[in-house]
């Protein structure tokens, strides 16, 4: 039986937007490294094989298309990799996956951030690019590009559709731009020779040349080649064009299916896609998002459910299949989704660290029993987890 791939998606209190408000939560402490490491820490006693972080570049919203004025939910957050950052020397074993924003950020600068995570995490790091998508009113905290007006929701007519294809084409460049940086320092390329006076073999710098319609970048970067060589890189899609996208640059792929057909589906369009793109060698991980409440007693996590749909006013809406059940329910399902197609799963807690515990102390032993996932780390770094070789170095001369 192969086994399942793990990992947990961690943002504020919970995906639930009144997680906040559960008892178990711990809405004071937000905004510590305390209460992050603690959620790394958990996340790493289960096994799981790593954890992303989301992040943003303007407040949450209740809505997917522009800021609200909403004060009874999580507003504010940390910075994704600068989280990941101070979870490195506080974890051991586990992958720390931040997200950035690509359409207003530099690629060089998110090269040397992600690269410094995987040599502070001892090979640990990845990454999700994220585009800015609906939320256009972002453009507004840089001032440096006009986005186009569009009817809400914009994604939805003809030319919004175009402009989120633009977005994505400059997506895919930040990503090239930033493996390419990775790739910049060959191995070896620091002598570190005292006695000669040789710190660094400078014929194992390159430079990367990208020219394209988004992006012009020299290199090379300043940072070494990371341990992994290539941080495992990861991308959230939901249709065919980001399907692509994940295709051309991603190890890793989230997708959202709502059934088993629906993943068998979902895991025939990513394959399509490589072959669209021409992807050439490891073939994409296919995990499926779901936003999980988990209670060992039956009907509890659906009641809880509903208590926080009161408290916000409306039932919880997502992308992703809801999950409200026990740890054995949840195992059944993801054994019966797995044979669909799928390498494995990043589930949702939708209260922290309340849920995250339900993953960790809950499914994590039942999928266990069952044969289905890691009784220990047998590798050391995120790649190593998954399975995927550290790539050869695309300037390294034979």
């Amino acid at each position: 039986m192969t086994g399942l791939h793990l990992s947990a998606a961690l943002t504020d209190a919970g995906w639930h937007p009144a997680a906040w408000r559960d008892p178990a939560a711990r809405p004071g402490a937000l905004f510590t490294a305390r209460y992050w490491a603690d959620l790394a820490a958990e996340a790493e006693r289960g096994l799981l094989d790593f954890v992303t972080i989301e992040d943003s570049l303007g407040l949450q919203s209740a809505g997917p298309t522009a800021p609200d004025d909403r004060t009874d939910q999580v507003r504010g957050r940390l910075d994704a990799v600068l989280v990941a950052a101070s979870l490195a020397p506080a974890t051991s074993r586990i992958g720390l996956v931040p997200t950035t924003i690509t359409t207003h950020t530099e690629p060089f600068h998110v090269s040397i951030g992600i690269a410094s995570l995987d040599y502070a995490s001892r090979g640990r790091a990845g990454w999700r690019p994220q585009v800015a998508g609906a939320r256009l009113s972002d453009a507004d905290h840089f001032g440096r590009r006009a986005f186009p007006e569009f009817d809400l929701p914009w994604f939805a007519t003809p030319d919004g559709a175009a402009f989120s294809a633009e977005l994505f084409g400059e997506a895919a460049d930040f990503v090239e731009v930033v493996r390419r940086l990775w790739d910049s320092w060959e191995d070896g390329a620091e002598i570190r020779d005292a006695a000669t006076g040789r710190f660094l073999d400078r014929d194992k710098l390159h430079y990367i040349d990208f020219e394209g319609a988004h992006f012009s970048v020299r290199g090379p970067s300043i940072t070494p080649r990371p341990p992994q060589g290539q941080p495992l890189v990861t991308s959230l899609a939901h249709d065919v064009g980001p399907y692509e996208f994940a295709a051309r640059g991603a190890d890793v792929v989230y997708v959202t299916p709502h059934s088993r057909p629906d993943a068998v589906t979902i895991v025939a369009q990513v394959r399509e896609a490589e072959r669209t793109v021409g992807r050439a060698g490891e073939p994409l991980k296919v995990f499926a998002d779901l936003v999980v409440f988990l209670d060992e007693a039956p009907g509890a996590a659906s009641a809880r459910k509903a208590r926080l749909d009161g408290l916000d006013g409306a039932a919880l809406a997502s992308d992703a299949e809801i999950f409200a059940g026990t740890p054995g329910e949840l195992a059944d399902l993801l054994l019966d989704w797995r044979d669909a197609g799928l390498d494995g799963f990043r589930l949702r807690p939708a209260v922290l660290p309340l849920d995250l515990e339900g993953i960790t102390r809950g499914l994590v032993p039942v999928l266990q029993g069952r044969g289905a996932f890691r009784t220990a780390y047998d590798a050391a770094t995120l790649r190593g987890h998954l399975g995927l070789s550290r790539p050869a170095n695309r300037y390294a001369t034979a």
